[in-house]
């Protein structure tokens, strides 16, 4: 397999400091192989909590710093670790409708947000096959809290979730894909060595609304995702509906 999988990049900063005390302290590089990728989803699913970073293109080290992230933040923080772990792995980018960021988004700033949000998910290299990981997004404090709120429900596409198996979505690690965001997914832009080469040409937010996000948006969000964890989980106008992708599950492009 090329190296490109397992290549350090300015995103990818495993061989930091913090990444290798991390890695030591917790003993994973004695581990086989698919543990060792079990070990690493687990820390990032549930000790790294569901919350917006400043930025999509943070290098790992930051992003583990900072102890939070979302679908882009927590999957640089997974590649490092696994390449830190030799598991060789990369990135696939996609978008997913701002619906599925309702409730989380407030619904006074709602408008502002763009339609369509940079989302992707990361995949895993074991035993010649490859393993989409996307059910590290949410900790289980925050998917906990949706599903005791909507106890009959089985399709979610809000709160950060897009999910048609709410109460037992594919998160935990067992060697097979997982999924968490799937059903809000609504363009594929394919599969890339790294992250840094999809945020050279993919970025969002800039300008005013870039810094309205930077510095007072994204703070509003995260404190909603605590009081989501706390098990208050907002009232989204619209009724049923608008707990539902906005549009017909698109067709993936064909791994490479």
């Amino acid at each position: 397999m090329s190296q490109k999988y397992l290549a350090e990049t300015a995103i990818l900063d495993f061989r930091s400091d913090a990444i290798q005390a991390l890695i030591a302290e917790r003993g994973w590089s004695s581990l086989d192989p698919a543990a060792r990728v079990g070990a690493a989803y687990e820390f990032v699913r549930n000790d790294i909590l569901f919350g917006y970073n400043s930025n999509d293109a943070l290098p790992a080290s930051r992003v583990l710093a900072d102890g939070y992230g979302q679908c882009n933040t927590k999957g640089t923080l997974l590649m490092a670790l696994l390449r830190a772990l030799d598991i060789s792995c990369r990135f696939h980018g996609f978008t997913i409708d701002k619906g599925l960021q309702r409730g989380v988004v407030p619904e006074l700033v709602f408008p502002l947000a763009p339609r369509n949000i940079i989302h992707s998910w990361v995949e895993v290299l074991i035993d010649g096959k490859w393993i989409n990981l996307e059910g590290f997004i949410l900790d289980q404090g925050v998917l906990g809290a949706l599903q005791e709120t909507f106890p009959y429900r089985t399709s979610l596409c809000a709160y950060g979730a897009g999910t048609d198996c709410l109460h037992a979505p594919p998160v935990e690690w067992s060697g097979q894909s997982t999924y968490i965001q799937k059903t809000g997914i609504n363009h594929d832009f394919g599969v890339f060595d790294n992250p840094d080469d999809f945020y050279r040409d993919h970025r969002q937010l800039s300008g005013l609304r870039g810094l309205l996000y930077r510095l007072v948006i994204r703070h509003w969000m995260n404190r909603r995702v605590v009081r989501i964890r706390q098990g208050h989980v907002p009232t989204i106008p619209g009724g049923e509906d608008s707990l539902l992708p906005a549009h017909a599950p698109i067709t993936m492009k064909e791994a490479m």
